[in-house]
């Protein structure tokens, strides 16, 4: 056995980072007063997709080792990772993003493009069940030998106490817990619906849209998104919200619109101008930053957790 590590928070980073250590040989636990069902990764679409995120020349390598980690997880349906085609679609004539090559992304021909889209670009990318998912990792954790305990911490200092080795992935949670007021909760609606027989991903990329508009099917259901409202903490879906959701996803799929709802799903996205990946000392104990991830917390998980895992075990300094 290694050591003894916490790991603060049971979303897709405080997860994946308490695998990557426990299955390192370390005595993990992870404490949270969410169980994962309840975290804003659990409200996540979600799918493979670098959204946003800085550092810029870090995001690149982070995304592509993260989609070769779940490319090979969605060979296990229990996993509820799945490869699927589709396209991101712009209203306006625009560049592929940079990450476009990593999927082996074309740009489609008209033919291809939804009615009112000038561009667009097709590839195969993992798209994610999240409470799936999040059960799959708990199955795993708790097969490398880590457990999960329901705790709430007022600080970091009562963490550092538990053991030598803390790591936080609180997400928005960080905003107090780490007194660090460069994180932002930007607030997302989605909508679940019965799929009407929808089996590729859309999602509308057009530049500077000023609301989200995603189609992501999930075998029987197809998650439809979204709203990205800043500084709001309400976790009660807003019924006008939800409607204009689907209004914008029927006007790219006409099936959409007598589409049965079944649920609605509220997560605060962890919004921060540069990923926070680091760690200090408190009082003998090292305590290793993974948050601020926003939009991409998926897409960056495995990578972020992975060296996270590496520098403890190394005992070498993670730069923040």
């Amino acid at each position: 056995m290694q050591g003894r590590a916490v790991v603060i928070g049971a979303g897709v980073a405080g997860l994946t980072t308490a695998v990557c250590l426990a299955e390192s040989g370390w005595d993990v636990r992870v404490d949270s007063d969410r169980c994962p069902g309840e975290t804003t990764s659990a409200a996540a679409g979600a799918m493979w997709d670098p959204y946003l995120v800085e550092p810029a020349h870090l995001v690149g390598p982070w995304s592509r080792e993260t989609l070769s980690v779940l490319t090979a997880l969605s060979d296990d349906a229990d996993t509820g990772v799945r490869l699927l085609e589709g396209t991101h679609e712009s209203r306006a004539p625009c560049d592929m993003p940079a990450w476009g090559s990593s999927v082996g992304a074309r740009v489609c021909a008209p033919d291809e493009l939804h009615p009112g889209f000038a561009t667009g670009w097709r590839y195969r990318a993992p798209v994610v069940d999240m409470p799936r998912y999040l059960r799959y990792l708990t199955r795993r954790l708790a097969r490398a030998g880590g457990r999960m305990r329901s705790h709430h911490y007022n600080t970091l200092d009562e963490a550092t106490r538990e053991a030598p080795v803390v790591v936080n992935c609180s997400g928005v949670g960080a905003r107090s817990l780490a007194a660090d007021p460069a994180v932002e909760a930007v607030r997302g609606q989605l909508v679940v619906v019965e799929n009407p027989g929808i089996r590729s991903f859309f999602c509308d990329d057009t530049p500077g849209a000023a609301e989200l508009t995603y189609i992501y099917p999930h075998s029987e259901v197809l998650v439809l998104g979204g709203t990205s409202e800043r500084d709001t903490w309400d976790l009660r879906p807003d019924e006008a919200a939800a409607q204009e959701i689907i209004r914008r996803c029927a006007a790219v799929e006409p099936s959409i619109a007598a589409a049965r709802v079944i649920t609605h799903r509220v997560g605060l996205r962890p919004v921060r101008a540069r990923v926070r990946l680091g760690e200090e000392t408190r009082e003998g104990t090292r305590l290793l930053h993974n948050y601020g991830h926003g939009g991409a917390g998926l897409t960056l998980s495995w990578a972020c957790a992975r060296e996270i895992a590496e520098r403890v075990r190394a005992g070498a300094p993670l730069t923040p």
